[in-house]
C-alpha cells in the first residue's frame, strides 16, 4: 500500500453509508437507524459513479456501513463493481438474520476482503443491552463461525462505554479466542443516540489507551482505535520511554514530526500519519451528503451536486480540519497536534465547535507546562 498520499488531496479511507435501514436498536447508534430504507438513497448507478470517483482519488480503502448494508438488495452488485475496479472493500453489517451463510458466501465470491462485526461485551447480557436487541450476541457468535468456515478475515468492532469498561480484559481474550485479525476499538462520541452519560471519563480514556498499548505487544491481532486520536500520543510516549530505557536517548523530533510517522503503521492501528476527521478520512451518507466523519455531522456538500474530490479538497470545513495550527485551546499548541489532533467529532459534540480542544484528553502540552513553570 502506498503511504505517501497527501491527505490534502486524497483520503486514506472512505466510509459510505449505503442505507440507514437496520433491524437493531443500538444505544449509541450514530445514524439513529430506521427499520425501513429511505427512498432518497443513492441509486445503484449513482453508487457506481461514486465508486469511480473514490477510485480516482488514489484508490483509498472503502468501507460499506449503515444502518445495515445488507438491507440493500444490490449490496453484492455494488461490491462486485468496486472490487472489479481494484478497490479494497470491507463491510460492517449488523449481526441480524440477514447475515446468512449464503450472504457471506456471496460476499466472498464477489471479493470482499474483510468482514467486521460489532461485539460490545464478553457475554450476551452486556452486549445485548448495548445493542438493544435480545439474541444479538448469540447470533454474532454463530455468524463468526460461518466466516471462519469460509476463511474470510474477521475484524471485531467494540465501542468502549461505561457498560463494558470493566470487562475489557475479558473482551481481549474473546477477540483472541475468535481468531480475529483486528480489534477496532471505538471511543464513544455523544451524537445520534449516543449520550454523554454513556461515556467513560477523560482519566479512564487515558487508562484504557495505555492498557491497549501494553496489550498490543502481547496479542496476535492488530489493534486500531477510532475517535481516540490520543492513542497515537500514548504510543509515541511509550516508545520514547522504552527507547530511553534502552539507550538513554530519545529521538524526540522524529517521533513527533510527520516525517517520523509517515509510513509508520506499527502500533498506530494501521493508519499512517494523523488520520483524523476530514484529514485522510471522509464519510458519505445514504443520500450523498459528505461529512468529515459519520460522527461529525457538519455537511460539506453532496455528491449529487459536486464531485467528491472537489468537496474533500476544497471545502472550507475540510481545509480547516487539515490545519492543526488552527485548533483551539491546548490542542492548538500541543506538540502532538500533527499526529494526534484530538477527536474533532468529540470536540464538536461537547462544545459545538469542531476546532475546539479534545475534551476527553488529560494531557497537558509541553508549552503550557513550561508556561506554568515560569
Amino acid at each position: 500500500m502506498d503511504f505517501s498520499r497527501d491527505f490534502n488531496k486524497d483520503p486514506f479511507i472512505v466510509i459510505w453509508e449505503l442505507t440507514r435501514a437496520c433491524q437493531l436498536k443500538c444505544l449509541h447508534c450514530r445514524a439513529d437507524a430506521q427499520y425501513t430504507r429511505d427512498p432518497r438513497e443513492l441509486t445503484f448507478e449513482e453508487g457506481k459513479n461514486l465508486i469511480n470517483q473514490i477510485y480516482d482519488m488514489n484508490n483509498p480503502l472503502l468501507v460499506f456501513t449503515g444502518g445495515d448494508p445488507l438491507m440493500r438488495e444490490d449490496i453484492f452488485e455494488i461490491t462486485k463493481y468496486a472490487v472489479g475496479k481494484g478497490v479494497r472493500v470491507s463491510m460492517t453489517p449488523s449481526a441480524t438474520p440477514n447475515v446468512t451463510k449464503e450472504a457471506i458466501q456471496k460476499a466472498k465470491e464477489v471479493g470482499l476482503s474483510r468482514w467486521a462485526f460489532s461485539i460490545d461485551g464478553p457475554n450476551a447480557e452486556i452486549h445485548d443491552h448495548f445493542r438493544g436487541t435480545a439474541g444479538s450476541f448469540a447470533l454474532t457468535m454463530e455468524r463468526i463461525k460461518y466466516l471462519h468456515d469460509l476463511e474470510i478475515p474477521i475484524q471485531i468492532n467494540t465501542v468502549i462505554s461505561r457498560y463494558n469498561y470493566e470487562y475489557l480484559e475479558e473482551m481481549a481474550k474473546m477477540v483472541e479466542a475468535l481468531n480475529c485479525v483486528l480489534w477496532s476499538v471505538f471511543f464513544l462520541v455523544p451524537t445520534g443516540r449516543g449520550q454523554v452519560s454513556d461515556m467513560i471519563s477523560p482519566a479512564e480514556h487515558e487508562k484504557v489507551l495505555r492498557w491497549l498499548y501494553d496489550l498490543s505487544k502481547r496479542v496476535p491481532f492488530d489493534i486500531k482505535t477510532t475517535e481516540a486520536m490520543h492513542y497515537r500520543r500514548i504510543v509515541i510516549q511509550q516508545k520514547m520511554r522504552e527507547a530511553k530505557e534502552k539507550t538513554g536517548e530519545i529521538d524526540y523530533l522524529s517521533a513527533l514530526t510527520e516525517k517520523g510517522l509517515t509510513g509508520s503503521i506499527d502500533g498506530l492501528g494501521r493508519a499512517p500519519k494523523g488520520v483524523n476527521d476530514g484529514n485522510g478520512f471522509v464519510f458519505i451518507s445514504h443520500i450523498g451528503d459528505v461529512y468529515p466523519s459519520g460522527l461529525l455531522p457538519v455537511k460539506a456538500g453532496n455528491v449529487r451536486e459536486t464531485s467528491l474530490a472537489e468537496i474533500y479538497r476544497e471545502s472550507p470545513i475540510f481545509k480547516s480540519l487539515r490545519n492543526p495550527d488552527q485548533f483551539k485551546g491546548k490542542c492548538g499548541v500541543c506538540e502532538f497536534r500533527y499526529v494526534c489532533g484530538g477527536s474533532r467529532s468529540r470536540a464538536y459534540a461537547m462544545t459545538g465547535d469542531y476546532l475546539e480542544s479534545e475534551p476527553f484528553c488529560v494531557y497537558m502540552p509541553k508549552s503550557l507546562r513550561d508556561k506554568k513553570a515560569q
